[in-house]
């Protein structure tokens, strides 16, 4: 016999379980059935939650965008310098992925699917990095470069790009093919690739005898 949970701790576990099944297998790929099944109530228990697939789609969504990292202790304890301080936010980002891969199989998911709420969850999961890349390359990129603000508007995008693919290579395919590779260093590795493709690497030290 099931215990009869009270309300506010039966929507929770509806949302995790639904996050579950709609990373798995898409917003297209889940009916309301399977997610009572799930959590072990009948659709109609579940419509005096939510009101719809859609609405609850919606609802996992919210709720995961609004799980974003902190990087404030980050950006304090990794100097002043645009490099460090992308390293650690990124090391956040790839440690929150590690912790939940669901969060990059969601993402993914609701991509394919084109989903409404599919715009915020995007804006919100990057837009800590979107914002620090753009402001940081406006201060530190020569003004007298050739498009300027073409490059500063899609610098982001291609730092998210790489992240997203490295983390597509570890935690979606069938082997994870960095798996030699520990969370700081692919971080590191990552931003220096970047760093230079944005032409602000750091100067070298001279070379000593």
């Amino acid at each position: 016999m099931s215990t009869r949970l009270p309300g506010p701790e039966r929507r929770l576990l509806i949302l995790k379980e639904s996050q579950r099944l709609f990373a798995e297998k898409g917003f297209h790929g889940v009916s309301i059935d399977e997610i009572a099944r799930a959590v072990n109530v009948s659709p109609a228990i579940l419509y005096r939650h939510f009101e719809s697939k859609q609405a609850l789609y919606d609802a996992v969504l919210r709720e995961l965008s609004s799980q974003r990292e902190s990087y404030v202790e980050a950006v304090i304890n990794s100097g002043a310098g645009f490099e460090e301080v992308l390293i650690s936010m990124t090391e956040v980002f790839i440690h929150s992925i590690d912790e939940n891969p669901n969060l990059l199989r969601i993402e993914m998911q609701s991509l394919l699917d084109g989903n409404s709420a599919t715009s915020e969850f995007f804006e919100n999961r990057w837009k800590s990095f979107n914002d620090y890349i753009n402001f940081s390359l406006n201060e530190l990129l020569a003004y007298d470069i050739d498009d300027r603000e073409i490059k500063i508007l899609t610098a982001s995008l291609m730092f998210q790009g790489m992240v997203r693919e490295a983390l597509l290579q570890k935690y979606l395919q069938p082997q994870d093919r960095l798996i030699d590779v520990s969370l700081n260093e692919l971080s590191r590795e990552l931003v220096t690739l970047f760093v230079r493709a944005v032409g602000i690497d750091r100067p070298r030290a001279a070379e000593t005898d």
